[in-house]
């Protein structure tokens, strides 16, 4: 059993959710990725979504943007999050998911990085440009490493998108609670429920929310009805107006705790 299935297992034992924080490896620099990543654990994060610097984030909005930039201008590549995430697995077993466009895959290398990934412990990649009629070959390298594919779907899925996706993933399956880019945002799209029910016809696996989920009012709405709160721009936004980097994991697991009702 992958660590990601049993997370969800163990959690649902307990009648407990997910909370699963999204950063950007290397904003502000990989030492505190690594510590950022550590101390969200010790404070209840659940699952790690790391985010894979890209030139052209698309799906992201401004606050994850610019949090690309700042580790690209630091240098931070692919294979400096697969060390990163090697280190990691010498203290935490918490399941890391990679966060990615294709390109950056693409030019390290599909079956390279499937098998670097394996060796340091990574558990999974989502790639945010990817689509499912286009995701057969790496699907197939990612499978042959036992590492899952998480796919996205959205409020203008169908039927017979989510029936066709829900068939490739494993791990668990990211919702997007609204169409558009990523950012905080007051209120939830009254669209989600229904998404959430429709998908639950289709597939057993574990449903995270994500895109706009910034408050801990937020993450316990997403908990009445879906597995997992995914929550990425609030925590991006947090370590960007930190003044001071030695005070970023401090200020990031006060964030968390708030975010749990601690």
């Amino acid at each position: 059993m992958s660590r990601i299935s049993a997370k969800f297992q163990m959690l649902a034992e307990k009648k407990q959710k997910a909370l699963i924080p999204y950063i950007t490896a290397g904003d502000p620099d990989l030492e505190t990725t690594e510590a950022l990543i550590l101390a969200m654990e010790r404070q209840g994060a659940d699952i790690i979504e790391l985010g894979v610097p890209f030139s052209d984030p698309m799906a992201d909005g401004p606050v994850i943007q610019r949090a690309t930039e700042r580790a690209l201008t630091k240098g931070v590549k692919l294979i400096d999050i697969l060390r990163l995430v090697e280190r990691i697995r010498k203290v935490s077993q918490i399941p890391i998911v990679l966060f990615s466009y294709f390109n950056p895959l693409l030019q390290f290398g599909l079956e390279k990085l499937a098998q670097m990934a394996k060796e340091v412990g990574v558990d999974a990649i989502l790639v945010t440009d990817l689509a499912p009629e286009e995701a057969s070959d790496f699907l197939e390298i990612l499978k042959k490493y036992q590492l899952d594919m998480i796919f996205l779907l959205t409020p203008t899925s169908s039927d017979q998108r989510i029936e066709k996706i829900v068939k490739l993933a494993s791990g668990f399956l990211y919702v997007v609670s609204r169409t558009g880019i990523t950012g905080i945002q007051q209120t939830l799209s009254d669209s989600i429920i229904p998404l959430v029910r429709r998908i639950r016809q289709f597939s057993s696996l574990p449903i995270a929310v994500g895109f706009g989920i910034s408050s801990s009012e937020h993450i316990r709405e997403v908990w009445q009805y879906a597995d997992g709160a995914i929550v990425g721009s609030r925590i991006v936004a947090e370590i960007e107006t930190c003044q001071e980097t030695t005070k970023v994991v401090e200020k990031i697991e006060i964030l968390i705790k708030e975010l749990l009702g601690k």
